[in-house]
């Protein structure tokens, strides 16, 4: 993929749900199309329940579109089953929560190491590397620790190493710092900044904080299902 070109687009994207009166269908995301250059940090913005998470969720593979299309470079990944999808998005995204979403009858270790496993790499092979990822993230000492034993900045940390452990394109991150104290977010942004020059990885990041936005290349605000420039 050439430096010019684009990681993610999407083109056209709607999505409605059903409301809680069960008639009429709440329109979330209204004919939203936009392209994220590699190589590039975006922020979308927007306050609760404006469909930011929804568009990340679907430009991530995680849900489908009720119309429109969603491109990887030439690969129109809106169309592929669950199956595909699942392989697609292990190889190629990393994922950031804002609950982090640690499995918790497993070590801060084995949670890092489980994308590697699952793309059939060796238990230690996978082990080497993640335990490098906690290394460079701070948390190497708690590797045999459960998520419940980790405070938020710690959760949080071996989750940016999870996203990390197959080498993806891009980092999709979701509020990663929502539950996080000032310090923390301070440091888990600074990070998360970092990712594009250390790992020359693309990031989309979801905030409702426009002060965190503004630290991007690109800033977009989702309002009222539509997305605008900022």
């Amino acid at each position: 993929m050439a430096d010019n070109e684009f990681v993610l687009k999407g083109e056209g994207i709607n999505k409605s749900y059903k409301s809680e009166q069960g008639e009429a269908r709440l329109e979330v995301l209204k004919n939203v199309s936009l392209e994220i250059k590699k190589g590039s940090i975006t922020a979308i913005v927007g306050s609760s329940g404006s469909g930011k998470s929804t568009l990340l969720h679907i430009l991530g593979g995680l849900d489908k579109p009720d119309s429109g299309a969603v491109y990887w470079g030439d690969q129109l990944i809106s169309s592929m089953n669950s199956d595909q999808l699942a392989d697609f998005r292990n190889e190629n995204i990393g994922f950031v929560f804002q609950f982090h979403h640690l499995l918790p009858e497993f070590t801060a270790l084995e949670n890092v190491s489980m994308p590697a496993l699952i793309s059939g790499m060796s238990i230690e092979d996978s082990s080497k590397r993640a335990l490098q990822l906690l290394e460079r993230f701070g948390v190497a000492d708690r590797r045999n620790h459960r998520p419940t034993q980790l405070s938020g900045g710690e959760q949080q940390r071996v989750s940016m190493a999870r996203a990390l452990m197959n080498k993806p394109s891009i980092i999709l991150a979701d509020e990663p710092t929502g539950n996080l104290d000032d310090s923390n977010t301070s440091t888990i942004l600074d990070m998360l900044f970092e990712l594009r020059k250390q790992d020359d990885v693309t990031v989309l990041l979801i905030t409702h904080e426009k002060a965190i936005a503004q630290r991007s290349d690109i800033v977009l605000e989702i309002k009222n299902g539509e997305l605008s420039s900022l």
